[in-house]
């Protein structure tokens, strides 16, 4: 991916959905998303033809339906919006958001265990 278009909260709700199902109509996606919020299809349609001509998604005619397909990738699409989401907001200081993100929140033994396991890891790869 060469420039990242960030998602609108909006379009990530869409790209959740498509994510989730691999492919899908307009109708399909706003069944979903109408789960959890109530969002009207003609909205959901201007959403998606927006994600198309943004580049992160790609629509194919079936018949007299459009499936729509996520061009941009779940993990690449999470990490450049925590990238951006510490730069943004702790200056570039990633141990910032992680010392905030362990203090607001009490740790399992399992989420520490996970922990100690990737900064081993992390040790190993330098």
């Amino acid at each position: 991916m060469e420039t990242f278009q960030k998602p609108t909260e909006s379009e990530l709700e869409v790209l959740k959905v498509l994510w989730q199902m691999g492919r899908a109509t307009v109708k399909q996606v706003n069944e979903e998303i109408n789960k959890t919020k109530e969002t009207g299809y003609t909205t959901t349609l201007k959403i998606m033809q927006i994600m198309f001509e943004k580049g992160l998604v790609s629509r194919n005619a079936e018949g007299k339906q459009h499936i729509f397909e996520a061009i941009v990738g779940e993990e690449e699409t999470q990490k450049s919006l925590l990238n951006r989401f510490i730069d943004s907001t702790f200056q570039g200081n990633a141990m910032s958001l992680v010392m905030q993100a362990l203090g607001n929140h009490h740790a399992s033994e399992e989420e520490l265990s996970e922990l100690k396991k990737l900064i081993q890891q992390l040790e190993q790869d330098k």
